[in-house]
This record gives structure tokens, sequence and C-alpha cells, in this order.
């Protein structure tokens, strides 16, 4: 005996029974209803969601009504749906196994039941119907209780037994929805019974949150709405006062609520909460239409406009329900245009959050951190904020207006199904909680049983899995949420007017112009060709432009960042990625206007190299690469590519995306004006490199070749525009054929680097060589030796002071620097007549080179205090001392200026002055090549391009003249200092 126990006891263990001796003790007594149907009775407990849960009720059950084990034996369809049951809600089984008569409701496969035939039965119940809508059954409050438990049963069946519970469940819900409405018209009924004068006045119940969105749990709080009007007497007079009116209603509204959260020996139904009325718990229970609309109209906050975006006729005077919800929906739809209303909107949710125990926290499914509520808080948001000008987005229930943001481009696809996957899952897990103990819970359950009962509630194999799932959802609807939620591109769509949204062609070009458009038609042009269609491609755009166009009006050239952003967008307007990261990812959108409306020079690469849109998503994508990082990619690129043309194409395209990284950082302010020169620097030495190791392939027998950086180039001082100087060395050699071959090598690298777009063309410029423009592109380094030993002149050796290494045979270039450096480090400084020499050089050059016709002070190269005054004065202190202050042997301006600060050679007044003036006259003329797309050292005369510098470099809006007075001011001190150290001069 005691072996056959033990043997039972290890198969129901094996079979998901927790307490198997007791399990035991069960069946045997099961076996006394019904000995030859018990394994199958066992069979289906074991498959249910609690099996000892479901075989205990089974027993409770059949010692009420033994007779009915014969019946789920011969009806196996029937047994496993009551089994499900009770396996699947103990309440609920509690119940059945109370009243076994309901189970005549599960031999039927349960369907969905109209509204109109649940509201049939519940009136009944209560002897009520439709026509006679006053309840007269004795005891009419607990047959209504009765009657939603029966309908419960038919619900839960339907819901436990579905193959498929996660598709099926918004359809469960609005079930419970219908049965909530009905349920609410029963309790109005009995409700009516018991309040004198009840005809005298039309009582409307409106249905909020997830009983207004038709999306309801087993057991929540039902939130409602309480509107009363007169009734209309036969001459259509009003049967009562407006006091009367929310008297009767008053008591109306209070009997209704007791009906349904009573508790009796029947049980009860669920809490009535009218919470969200105007005023709250403070305000009347009851109001007329009159006094809503003053109340919506003058007092309501934010989020009751969201709270009634739900609202729906529920019970009683439907007529009149529908008569609040029109009065109300214009509200609704306006409040995204409320000041602050979405600060307001994200502060409540964040408050919500705050409030939650911490130590429930990881386990609420409603209300935590990635559950149910942020993503209903997502939705809302994004149809309060689109639905102002799109009305397929006014929907009420979650999942269906979640679907039409995703169809009509609002939320991407793949988001918009992880989203919607991750809300089933949580309404599911919360379903199955609640319905276990038929109580009002979110929480994930905390005990070992309660985790291995909803894992099996919801298909999953193990307590672990069921966490790692809901914590996964969770991080996922956070992630997601924190995106949408957050997003600058919501929050500039909810500043723009509703009007200006659904503006006609006349009043949308008066509003551009009111924005900053200099020419109104094309940009309206631009629109229609970027927004017409019903493509997905044009429901996005007709979203972004709002947004896009505010934030285009706010940089310097609205025109132009329309006119780019239609360029651009048609470029790459069919590429997947492209406008759903516009639409998500974070500050793209608005970087995107900011560098469209400001830079010519960004936009001409942008459309050459339109992928790199993708670098404005992230801070760190807009920080500048490294040397070696530059070169390692192109190494790369060659390598991959043997055709030279294509290798080459390969080199000019990662030019034109690191180039264009740096602009946009420039653009941005994400980027220091010193890093911008080294960065662009840098890109020229890993362009250099790799045009070189390509030109090598080409030109059989070329020797190693050092290219030598100099000027700007070497002093990792580049701009936008410059050229970059360099000079060709080699190792020393007697054969005339590798001396062809390098210059043959030289020779091609610079074709090669021309054959690029302008915006990435590079030209080296060889004519620092000794001998300029007649002696030869490339020399040994003994020629270099002889020719600075012998010939070479002062301002050679100042030209040297910036020599550094570029590109190529890293030994030679090395020598070279080896063989230069007394050149350029004199040992006994500058004799005077070679100071003389550079002073009248310098003047001779600044004469020769200003354009005509060019006002001096607006040259920031060559004008008075421009960069050419600050770089010769650091040049010439250098020539003087750099032989015995190491620390001045740099090829940096701003290194060497401070560097002579510290040693005392220019005092701290006079090197502020020199830096202020060379930095911000760096920064006009990079802005300027930004703004106009070409190079210039004089700052612009146009009126407008002058403006756009100005905004780019900080002085705001009509700041041109603040820049130019500035300018002015920086350079009167610098020139200054230049007349003392340079020259000589003292001040008079």
């Amino acid at each position: 005996m005691g072996d056959r126990i033990a043997t039972w006891q290890g198969e129901l263990a094996r079979r998901g029974f927790v307490d198997s001796a007791r399990a035991v003790r069960l069946v045997d007594v099961l076996s006394d209803f019904h000995e030859d149907g018990t394994p199958g009775l066992v069979d289906l407990c074991s498959a249910s969601i609690d099996p000892d849960v479901a075989l205990s009720t089974l027993v409770d059950l059949l010692r009420t009504d033994p007779p009915r084990v014969h019946m789920l034996v011969e009806q196996p369809e029937v047994a496993r749906r009551v089994v499900t049951l009770l396996g699947g809600s103990a309440e609920l089984g509690r119940h059945l196994a109370a009243d076994p008569a309901d189970m005549a409701l599960l031999t039927t496969q349960p369907r969905r039941d109209p509204a109109s035939e649940i509201l049939a039965r519940i009136l009944h119940s209560v002897a009520a119907t439709e026509d006679a809508p006053v309840a007269t059954a004795a005891g009419a409050a607990d047959e209504l209780r009765l009657a939603n438990r029966r309908e419960l049963y038919r619900i839960a069946v339907r819901d436990l037994t579905s193959p498929d519970a996660l598709a099926l469940l918004p359809d469960i819900a609005a079930e419970l929805a219908d049965l909530a409405d009905a349920v609410m018209q029963g309790a109005l009924a009995i409700a009516r019974a018991a309040v004198p004068g009840n005809d005298r006045v039309r009582f409307a119940i409106l249905g909020l949150g997830k009983a207004g969105a038709q999306e309801l749990n087993y057991i929540s709080d039902v939130d409602v709405l309480y509107v009363a009007e007169p009734a209309l007497d036969a001459d259509g007079e009003p049967r009562c006062t407006p006091e009367e009116v929310v008297a009767i209603g008053t008591r109306l509204a209070a009997a209704v609520t007791r009906a349904c959260s009573d508790h009796t020996r029947a049980g009860t139904i669920w809490q009535v909460d009218a919470a969200l009325r105007p005023e709250g718990k403070a305000g009347p229970l009851v109001r007329t239409l009159s006094s809503m609309r003053a109340y919506y109209a003058k007092w309501a906050k934010t989020w009751e406009f969201q709270a009634m975006l739900k609202a729906r006729p529920m019970a009683g005077d439907l007529a009149l329900g529908q008569e609040f919800c029109d009065l109300v929906t214009p509200y609704v739809w306006a409040a995204g245009e409320r000041d602050g209303f979405l600060a307001e909107t994200q502060a409540m949710r964040r408050r919500v959050i705050s409030l939650i125990p911490a130590k429930e926290a990881e386990r609420e499914i409603k209300l935590g951190a990635g559950g149910l509520r942020d993503t209903e808080f997502t939705v809302q948001l994004l149809q309060l904020v689109h639905g102002r000008a799109d009305e397929r987005l006014r929907l009420r229930a979650t999942l269906p207006a979640l679907q039409e943001l995703i169809d009509h481009g609002y939320v991407g696809r793949s988001d918009g199904a992880t989203m919607t996957a991750a809300y089933r899952f949580q309404r599911l897990l919360e379903h199955r909680v609640q319905l276990f103990r038929m109580r009002r819970t979110h929480l994930l359950p905390d005990d070992e049983a309660g985790l291995r009962r909803l894992a099996r509630a919801v298909g999953l194999s193990s307590t672990a899995e069921v966490v790692d799932r809901w914590r996964a959802s969770a991080r996922t609807v956070q992630r997601l949420h924190t995106r949408l939620f957050y997003s600058p591109l919501l929050d500039a769509v909810a500043r723009i007017p509703s009007e200006a949204m659904r503006l006609t062609t006349d009043a949308a070009r008066t509003r551009l112009a009111a924005l900053g458009y200099a020419d109104p038609a094309a940009a309206l042009r631009h629109i229609e060709a970027l927004s017409t269609g019903m493509s997905r491609h044009a429901e996005i755009q007709r979203q972004l432009l709002p947004a896009m166009l505010g934030w285009f009006a706010e940089g310097p050239n609205p025109d132009h960042g329309l006119l780019a952003f239609r360029q651009v967008s048609e470029t790459l307007g069919s590429t997947p990625w492209y406008l759903r990261a516009l639409r998500d990812e974070g500050l793209m959108a608005e970087r995107m206007a900011v560098i469209l409306s400001s830079s010519r020079y960004a936009v001409d690469l942008m459309r050459r190299s339109p992928q790199s849109v993708q670098l404005l998503a992230d801070d760190a994508d807009l920080t500048p690469r490294t040397r070696d990082e530059l070169k390692e990619s192109m190494a790369s690129a060659l390598a991959r590519n043997s055709e030279p043309e294509r290798a080459l194409e390969s080199v000019q395209a990662m030019r034109r995306h690191e180039l264009l990284r740096v602009a946009m950082g420039d653009v941005l302010g994400r980027t220091d004006p010193e890093v911008v020169g080294r960065a662009l620097t840098d890109i020229a030495h890993a362009t250099v490199e790799s045009t070189l190791e390509l030109a090598r392939r080409e030109v059989e027998g070329a020797p190693g070749l050092a290219v030598v950086a100099m000027g700007r180039w070497g002093g990792a001082e580049l701009s936008y525009g410059s050229d970059a100087d360099a000079m060709f060395v080699m190792a020393d050699t007697d054969d005339s054929d590798e001396t062809a071959a390098a210059t043959r090598l030289a020779t091609r690298v610079r074709a090669m680097l021309r054959q690029q777009d302008k915006e990435t063309a590079l030209e080296l410029d060889p004519d620092l060589r000794p001998e300029g423009k007649g002696g030869p592109l490339v020399r040994t380094l003994s020629s270099y030796r002889t020719y600075y030993e012998r010939w070479s002149s002062t301002w050679e050796a100042q030209a040297l002071l910036r020599a550094d290494l570029g590109a190529g045979d890293d030994r030679v270039g090395r020598a070279f620097l080896a063989l230069v450096a007394p050149v350029r480090y004199p040992t006994d400084g500058l004799a005077l007549s070679q100071v003389i020499e550079i002073r009248r050089l310098k003047a001779r050059m600044e004469s020769e080179r200003m354009p005509r016709g060019v006002d001096p002070s607006r040259h920031v190269k060559l004008g008075p205090g421009g960069l050419s005054d600050v770089e010769w004065t650091v040049q010439l202190l250098q020539l003087q001392h750099a032989h015995r202050v190491p620390e001045l042997r740099t090829t940096r301006t701003l290194e060497a200026l401070r560097a002579l600060r510290n040693e005392g050679l220019v005092d701290d007044h006079d090197g502020a002055a020199l830096e202020a003036a060379w930095l911000l006259a760096g920064r006009i003329r990079n802005m300027a090549m930004l703004v106009r797309g070409r190079a210039s050292d004089v700052i612009p005369t146009d009126a407008r391009e002058m403006a756009q510098v100005a905004e780019l470099l900080g002085y705001g809006r009509g700041g041109a003249s603040h820049l130019y007075d500035e300018w002015r001011r920086l350079a009167r001190r610098a020139k200054h200092v230049t007349d003392r150290l340079f020259f000589g001069l003292t001040s008079t």
C-alpha cells in the first residue's frame, strides 16, 4: 500500500502537482465518484494552470453535486472547459463548486456574444428590460452580482481555452467592457427603483479609462462620469429645476455605485470610481452639460483632457452621453497645444513612477517603468499631439490607436510591433494574476507558487522564464517610451498651433513669410513635393514638416534649409532608415534642420554622402576620429578594392564622410575651434597617405617617398578651404630612374587628389620647396641639405618652422626634419639684417596679395591684426629664441604663443590679444566657408551671409554688427602688439 502511494505521489509530482500527498488523497476521493473516469479527469487537472487547485475544487464540486461526474466523464470537452476554469481561477471555481448548476453555461463552446445579448441577460436578471428600465426583482442587487459572475464563467473559459490567448486578448477585454456596460445598465435599473422622480431627469453614465476604451480587465475600478439633464414634458419644457436635476442624479449615481461596489453574501462586482470628474472627489458627483461646458472651457487641467480621450457613453441615456462627448471632444484635441502640455504630461508620468513603493517597483506590471502605463501614455501623447490634425488617430483603445500610429508612420513598424507585443504580453500577465483570485492587482507574484502558476498561465516553462520575459518586455517598453515620449520632434510639433497644421494655401504662404521664409511660394512647392501622396514616405514627411519648418526658420537661411531637405530626402527617401531615424532618433531631425539651414558646405557634402546623416543621431558620432583610425579605415578600403578607380572613389567617400562629420559638429557647436583644425589636418594626413599608396600601385619602380607637411597643414591648423603645402623628399640615390619614378609618383598623387569634387579636392601645393616653382618637385635628402646649407633664404627658414611629417616614408621624413632643424632653429638666432628682411617680405606680401577693392579691415588673413600678423610675429620670435627654448620648437601657432608667454618673451596681455584675434579670424574664415560653400578670407559684405556667419558664431539673430565690432576691436589690439613685437615700433 505504501509503495503504491509513493508511486502515485511521484507520478503526480511529475505531472505538476505541488502537494502530491494531498493530491493522492483527492484522487482516491475522485475514484469513489467514478473510478473509470478518474484518470481522464486527473489528466485534465494536470494540464491546467494550477493542478492542485483544479483537483481540489473539482472534488468540492462533485461533493456538492455527485451526478455531475457522469456528465464530465461522458462529455470530455465540457470537462476540459470546467477543469480549465477551476485551475485558472480559484475564485470562480469556488463559486462554481457552490452552485454547480452554472456548469450548464459551459456545455457549449464559448463564443463572443453580442453586447445586446449580454445586456438582455443582465437586465433579465433584475427583471428589467430596455423598454422598462426599472428593476422589479426582489434582491435585484444580488441577482446582478450572480448574473455578472455567470458571464465571467463564459468569458474566462473562452480566454483560458484559447490556443492563442495573446491574439484573443483585445477581444476578451472588449467583451469584459460589454459586460461592464450591461452591469451598469442593470445597476441603473436597480437605482431607478430606489430613487423617486428619476423619470424627471435624463441620466447618462460615461465610461472612462479602460471601460471607456473598451479594453477592460477582469477586475478593475470602472472609471465613470455622470451627467444629468432635465427631462422634457410634452410641451418641451423641463420637468425639474437644475438643482433638482443634480439632486436626483446624485441619488441615482450613489445607488448605482452601491449596486456594483457593495459586498453581500453573493459577493461583489467591482468598484465604481468617479474620481476623474471635474474637481475630482471634491467636486459634485453629477453635473449638467452647461456646468461641464463651463468647467472644461475655463478650469480643466491638461491631465483631465487626457482622461477624456477615452470618454464613451456607457449606460443610461446614451444620446445625452454622446452630447457630453461632442461637447468635450474639441477640448481634448486642443489640449496638445496648451502651454506646458508636454512638460505636464511627462511630469505626471514621472510622478506616478516616483510614488510606487520601492518593494513593489520591480513587480508593478501596470504603473512601473516599462509597464502598461508607459505604453498607454506614449500612445495617448502621440494621439493628442498628432491627432489635432489627423483624425485617423482619434481612437479610444490603446492597441487600435497604436496600430493607426504605426500604419500612418508616426511609429516605426519594428518599434510598433515590439511595443504591441510587449503590451499584449503585459496585459496577459495582468489578466492572469487578476483572474486567479478575482482581485484587483497589477503586481507580479513574489512567491514561488504564484510565479509558477503565472508561468503556466502564459505558456512558459519556469518561474525564471516568466520573470525574465517580464523584465525584458519592461526594458523594451521603457526604451521605446523614452525615445517617443521625450522626442524633440514631438515637443516641436506640440508647440505648433492646431490651426497652423491645417492651413489653406494662402494662409500657409502667409505663415511661411511670418516665419522668415524669403520665398514662401517656393517653400510651398517644396512642401507639396515632399508630402503629396498616400505612401508611408509622404505620411512621415507630413509629420516631420511642421517641426522641420520651425527649425529651419530658427536657422540663418530657412529657404536653403527647406530646399536642401527636399534634395536630401529625394536622394534618401526610399532608404529604409532615413525617415525613420529623423522621426525616432532623438535630436537628429532638429540637428539636421540646423545644418541644412546654416551651411551650404555641409549640404553639398551631405548630398554626395547622404548616409552620413546618421552621424547626427549621437553626440559621440560627431567627435572627430583620430589620425590612426582614419588611416586604418582608408587602408582597409584600399585592401578591399583592387581596381584603382574603385579604390580612389572609396578614399574620396571616406574623406567626404569625415569632412562632413567635422563640419556638422562645428555648425552644432559640438567641436572646439582648435579641434577643428587638428581634425581637418588628420583627414588630410590620412587622405594623402592613402592616395600615395594607391598611386604607388600605378608607378612602377617608385622608391620610398616622404611627403613633408608645410604651412597650415604642418601646423595642424588647416581650415575647410586650405590647400596643403608640401614638399616631397626621397632617400639618397645615384639612380636617375628612381628619381624620375619618384617625380612621377608625386605628380600622380597630386593629380589624384585633384580628381575629387570641389568640396573634397585637396591641392598639394609644393611652391615652398627650394627654388619654388622652378625647382625639382622631388629632391633627395642630400640635395635638400646642400641647398639649405648654401643657398636658402631667411624666409625659407621661417617656412620650415611648420614642417612636419605628412605621409609616406616615415624614416625619410624624420631624416629630413633632423637635417632642417639647424635651419629653422638657428643657433645664434637672427641677425638684424635677417629681421629686417622678414619685415620687408611681410609688408611686400600683404601689399601684393591684398585683393583690389577689399577693405583691409575685413580681410582676416592679410588685414591689420589678422592671421598673418599673429603668425609672423610668433614665427619671428621662434626664429630668435627656439635654439635656447625647446618649447618653442613646435609647428603650431597657439602652442608656440603659449610657450612664449610662459617664458616671459610675450607678456600675458599681449599674448591674450594675439590669441583672441587669431582664434576669431580662423573661426570667421571657417564659418564663412561653411555658410557660403566657398573659401574666402574676407568677412562677408552680403548682409544675409554676414548674419548667418554671426549666428553660427554665437552672436544670435541680428548679431552681424556685434561680430564685426568685436573683430575690429580684437584686430586693433593684435595690430598694436604686432607693431611693437614684429616691427619694433613704439606706441606714441
